[in-house]
């Protein structure tokens, strides 16, 4: 992972110069996994995050604001009583490991002074966050409980002796010649990156990487002289924090990393750029854990869905052959006169094509001419009133489809309340059964996301059917600018000003493009219209609208606009 021991070294230097010495004041748990602390500091409040998360473990400061419980889980609790008022002695990472431990000066229940420690693993899966007792070195609690059925040499429960995860016995990655480097790598074993990261402390797979690869002519000097030049630079705390996406792939470190290529954005701290880079993703990861069965149900319901259309088009190229029916109908009553009972089939000129060729007509002997006709009178009849029932239901399947192709839409970027609105939603279309009681819910009024143009206009977005319909039949005013992408699935948009300046008009676009289908694309065509223009059919799904009189602008959906303009 990208989050190695020099990264944390490099947070860890961040946050003693601009948190250590500052007081907690508040203490909060978004998730069971993740804390928030506020830090005043240096005149001002500071957001600390802290997670263990098992795919997105890490500590930084944010700016970012989170949903909390209402009612605290008894680890916060926990916390509040020992760590709220207490101030920050010292913020220290153990080793090169990615370990920290910040220290805090409290006082106890009988206002004695007390130190304890608060420390962060972040370990992958292994991650956890603990309350020591400085004194007795005991753990307090932890944000998770290993008994000693999983771990019988590191038992992480309330009472128990904290005991270090193992040592791993590299070296750390300072302080050494290029000569001392070079003498360290086996040239004839290969697998240079594995190497180092096997070595030296603190250095991860994608760090190696770029060093073998900024060597240029791989030879064991030049990538000692690489490594020695870069690891100089992390030493005094010089970085460059950039995020690089390619591929459709995000990475981040404290240096360029030339061999990824793609497109790199540097950022003005590691705090800012880990913010910027774990936005959305713990949520979106959470979300999907949380509501992998809805996803599944709407993936499952929209395939099922395409292949009956498949199915039912199929049908519908079968019945075409109902006009050769009612010909052959037609032409054996005009040619009756050549046929009689017994007759297995007449041949005659087809006058309905214009070079008349002659056509057999299979007849069932047991029937008189005339029935003969009416037997294929009735079949074109009956394939007539099918292709009408097929037409019908195309176009209901098709409108089903839509619809769920708007849903699997939103759940890319619903919030845990989104995706509880849309089950809702789900419930009262009858396609799954109402969750809890079966008694009827107050309705509440959908919370619309709300972000800021850089003008100052306020913009909302729909961030499912029922925000949607919210925002456009009720919150929006008549004069009001509406914005919704072009024939494609996605959030409507507001903008709350009856005279919206250009830069307002283009940041709402950018927001439309990237709450839809073709957040990943570039150049998305996006409607905007008066809100009088926007009307719902009657009997429509839910956050389904038609609407006149629109203008269309293209733009490409980028995330740091979008972060930039989420109301705080």
């Amino acid at each position: 992972m990208s989050f190695d021991g020099l990264v944390t070294r490099a947070i860890t230097h961040e946050l003693k110069q601009t948190i250590e010495t500052g007081r907690i004041s508040k203490v909060y748990q978004p998730h069971k996994t993740d804390l928030v602390f506020t830090i005043r500091a240096q005149g001002k409040n500071h957001k600390l995050f802290l997670s263990a998360s098992p795919s997105f473990a890490r500590l930084h400061l944010t700016n970012h604001s989170y949903d909390n419980p209402s009612s605290p889980p008894m680890f916060c609790m926990l916390l509040r009583k020992h760590l709220e008022g207490s101030f920050i002695e010292s913020i220290t990472q153990h080793d090169m490991e990615r370990i920290v431990e910040i220290t805090v000066r409290t006082r106890d229940e009988i206002g004695d002074e007390t130190t304890k420690k608060i420390i962060i693993e972040i370990m992958g899966r292994h991650s956890n966050i603990l309350l020591l007792d400085e004194k007795s070195g005991k753990i307090i609690d932890c944000i998770k409980h290993i008994p000693p059925s999983q771990n019988r040499h590191r038992t992480l429960l309330p009472g128990q002796h904290y005991v270090r995860p193992p040592e791993q016995h590299k070296l750390s990655p300072f302080g050494w010649s290029k000569e001392e480097v070079a003498g360290k790598l086996r040239w004839n074993e290969g697998k240079l990156p594995q190497q180092i990261v096997q070595t030296f402390s603190g250095v991860s797979p994608l760090l190696a990487a770029e060093i073998v690869h900024s060597a240029g002519l791989s030879t064991k000097e030049n990538i000692a002289s690489a490594f020695t030049g870069l690891m100089g630079k992390l030493n005094m705390h010089q970085y460059e924090p950039q995020m690089t996406s390619a591929q459709g792939k995000e990475y981040f470190y404290l240096a360029p990393l030339t061999h990824i290529g793609g497109e790199a954005k540097t950022f003005g701290s590691v705090s800012e750029l880990l913010d910027r880079f774990y936005s959305g993703k713990a949520d979106r990861d959470r979300i999907r854990q949380q509501a992998h069965d809805l996803e599944r149900f709407l993936h499952n319901e929209f395939e099922k869905l395409t292949a009956k259309i498949k199915k039912l088009e199929k049908e519908l190229i079968n019945t075409e052959k109902a006009e050769q029916l009612k010909r052959k109908g037609e032409l054996i009553t005009a040619y009756m006169y050549q046929a009689k009972k017994g007759d297995t089939f007449l041949e005659a000129e087809d006058y309905f094509d214009e070079n008349m060729p002659l056509v057999k007509i299979a007849l069932e002997p047991m029937k008189t001419p005339a029935e003969n006709a009416q037997h294929y009178f009735k079949k074109y009849n009956k394939m007539k009133k099918s292709i009408s029932a097929i037409t019908d239901q195309i176009a209901i399947a098709k409108e089903e489809v839509a619809y769920f192709d708007r849903l699997l839409t939103f759940m890319e970027s619903a919030s845990i309340n989104d995706v509880e609105e849309i089950r809702e939603e789900l419930a009262e279309g009858g396609y799954v059964r109402q969750r809890g009681s079966s008694k009827k819910k107050v309705k509440e009024k959908p919370a619309i996301e709300e972000y800021v143009s850089s003008d100052g206009t306020l913009i909302f977005v729909g961030k499912n059917n029922k925000q949607n319909d919210y925002l456009t039949h009720k919150l929006a005013r008549q004069n009001e600018t509406w914005l919704h992408t072009k024939d494609i699935p996605g959030s409507h948009v507001l903008i709350r000003s009856e005279d919206p300046s250009d830069t307002a008009v283009l940041e709402a676009a950018h927001l439309a493009a990237y709450f839809s289908k073709a957040r990943h694309s570039g150049s998305v065509p996006v409607d905007y219209t008066q809100v009088r223009n926007v009307k719902k059919p009657s009997g429509a799904k839910p956050g389904f609208v038609i609407y006149d009189s629109q203008q269309t602008l293209y733009v490409t959906p980028e995330e740091d606009i979008i972060l930039r303009l989420k109301k705080k």
